[in-house]
């Protein structure tokens, strides 16, 4: 066992499927679900995804020597308030939330000095949510970014990898503005463009939309896929993220600019090369085993 006790903050497709490896390679003597929903702690208790359940913080963290939050990052202050006076001496948090800078600067303040602070982020999900969408393959040959706090205890670090390694994944220790802005690009701009083309279409005429319901290609289809993510969570992150998210924003709003003038003017070549391009990157995704 790597944890005597881990308390799990939100039991929705993240944290099912972490509390999920943990009881399938028993990492920890017991596992407390908390969450908020009397329907998903019910619903953890039937899967058998851990010990006990409960909404009341206190009762979740108290005795716990690795808390996780995987709550939307939006609630992690409001959270980390109410969770800071119940920590044991010694305990570790993390979280797999999207965006760190925002979580270190949320959660960092409450905690006592004798708890330990590792932020994490696994690269892994899919559009569906709640305890009932997680498996414990999810995270298998992804990666997880670590972001400790420069100070952060090596072996407090290293147990966390521990976990991370034990479900599967590949880890990477990075800054945390560099991981937002590296996320900035590879996650949250193609979701939000991804939520702009999807309303797009739901604000058609009525006899129009429906034909792209019914003749949807697969571009359409891959952009539907993730903009049915969870809400939420996605509103919390473009709000936490949103200076690294604007820039890179205002970047690909120049390229569209410049790609739309190229269509204008008839310009193949430049349309060709771009293609050519964009093309490379999604071979060296596949050689990297990232698709």
């Amino acid at each position: 066992m790597l944890f005597d006790k881990v308390a799990i903050l939100g039991i929705g497709h993240i944290g099912s499927s972490l509390a999920r490896v943990i009881r399938r390679d028993r990492l920890a003597g017991k596992l407390v679900a908390f969450d908020a929903s009397a329907d998903h702690r019910a619903k953890a208790i039937e899967l058998d995804i851990a010990d006990a359940a409960t909404g009341d913080i206190s009762e979740a963290v108290g005795g716990a020597d690795l808390v996780i939050l995987a709550t939307p990052v939006g609630s992690f202050a409001e959270l980390a308030s109410a969770m800071a006076p119940h920590l044991a001496a010694g305990s570790i948090v993390s979280d797999v939330g999207s965006v760190k800078m925002a979580v270190i600067r949320d959660v960092g303040p409450y905690l006592p000095e004798s708890v330990h602070f590792v932020p994490g982020h696994p690269i892994a999900g899919t559009e569906f949510s709640g305890p009932t969408s997680g498996f414990a393959e999810l995270f298998h040959g992804r990666w997880c970014i670590l972001t400790p706090p420069p100070g952060t205890d090596s072996k407090a670090v290293a147990k966390v990898t521990q976990l991370w390694e034990a479900a599967g994944s590949m880890i990477e220790m990075m800054d945390a503005g560099h991981h937002d802005r590296v996320l900035a690009i590879t996650s949250h701009l193609p979701h939000l463009i991804a939520y702009t083309i999807v309303g797009t279409a739901t604000d058609l005429e009525t006899s129009l939309q429906q034909e792209v319901v019914k003749f949807s290609a697969s571009g359409f289809r891959d952009f539907t896929r993730i903009a049915a993510s969870d809400p939420v969570m996605w509103r919390d992150i473009f709000l936490n993220n949103r200076e690294a998210v604007l820039d890179v924003l205002q970047r690909f709003s120049e390229d569209l600019t410049a790609l739309q003038r190229a269509i204008r003017w008839g310009e193949g070549e430049k349309l060709q090369d771009l293609f050519t391009r964009t093309r490379a990157i999604r071979r060296s995704i596949i050689d990297a085993r990232q698709a």
